[in-house]
């Protein structure tokens, strides 16, 4: 039996009991997609932070036109900064080649909370069959939402519901077909997951047009409508654009392809 656990906030689990597990860390808008992004642009690794000035220092220890300072704070560019958290900035003119150090909100947060996972990545929209191929052989799976200010928030839901089915349709289909055991967090992320394609499938949507569409409305959605990023919605909710499953190492703090 292999376990599939979501849970909405990382705040809802003991960061050790993930010591054994699989875990994906999701921050749907716009973390998990940015860095999914700069490393598809040729970033040749991220390494997230906690706080500003933290990231700062670590900047020192290298040469300036190696690296790129992004990330953000009340969705905003960091002031001294180069790129913001929006995943359309992290072009291969603006990435490629060089370190990623990274700062944000949310996403930062709740990939520290997973750090001691046996194996931690990083899931969204934008690499859901990838990731899901990933999992597969994974005995424990727990998926991590990163909410908004510590609030539950649909988008990152939705994703985990992407991601997981995802991996479940690719389940074998012979006499003895893999069993999952999922908690009632992942259960409710499937659910919400194959309504949206129902809503997208009666209305004449595709799936991403309807994922952007719906996102308007969580609070993640709301906090970019705000400062008019409006067009990250539809960035992010591209699905399965890139091939790339990204994996912190534990051992370095750097987020590099699996």
């Amino acid at each position: 039996m292999q376990a599939l656990n979501v849970h909405f906030l990382p705040q809802r689990v003991d960061a050790a009991a993930l010591a054994a597990s699989t875990v994906v860390v999701i921050d749907m808008l716009r973390a998990s997609s940015t860095i999914c992004q700069a490393l598809a642009s040729g970033a040749t690794c991220v390494t997230p932070f906690l706080e500003v000035e933290e990231t700062l220092r670590a900047a020192e220890r290298y040469p300036r036109t190696e690296i790129v300072l992004g990330g953000e704070r009340h969705g905003k560019v960091i002031a001294g900064f180069d790129l913001g958290n929006s995943p359309l900035e992290y072009t291969p003119e603006a990435v490629a080649g060089k370190r990623l150090l990274f700062t944000t909100t949310n996403g930062t947060q709740a990939l520290a909370h997973a750090a001691a996972a046996a194996r931690t990545l990083v899931g969204c929209g934008l690499n859901r069959q990838a990731v899901s191929r990933a999992l597969a052989a994974a005995r424990r799976v727990d998926v991590l939402c990163a909410g908004t200010d510590g609030s539950v928030t649909g988008e990152d839901i939705l994703a985990a519901g992407a991601i997981l089915g995802a991996l479940l349709a690719d389940e074998p289909s012979g006499d003895q077909p893999r069993c999952w055991q999922m908690n009632d967090g992942a259960k409710t992320a499937l659910q919400q997951w194959r309504s949206l394609l129902s809503a997208a499938e009666s209305e004449g949507r595709t799936p991403a047009e309807q994922l952007a569409l719906q996102m308007r409305t969580t609070p993640g959605g709301r906090n970019l409508l705000e400062i008019g990023h409006d067009y990250d919605l539809v960035a992010c909710a591209q699905l399965d654009a890139f091939d790339v499953v990204p994996q912190l190492d534990r051992q370095t703090g750097e987020i590099r392809p699996a």
